[in-house]
């Protein structure tokens, strides 16, 4: 009974699977350290992310 009540409250919702995670390291100018990029992003526009 707990399986059916978990796969209906996935059902309907498709907004979170239309996002996704991701992280790019950039190099700091001022220190030269590197820093993480953290962003969520739709997944069509994963590929024009990371070619900034």
């Amino acid at each position: 009974m707990a399986k059916k009540t978990v796969a209906s409250l996935h059902e309907g919702s498709t907004e979170g699977r239309a996002y996704t995670k991701v992280i790019k390291m950039v190099k700091s100018p001022k220190t030269g350290a590197y820093i993480f990029d953290e962003q969520m992003v739709p997944n069509e526009a994963v590929d024009d992310f990371f070619k900034k």
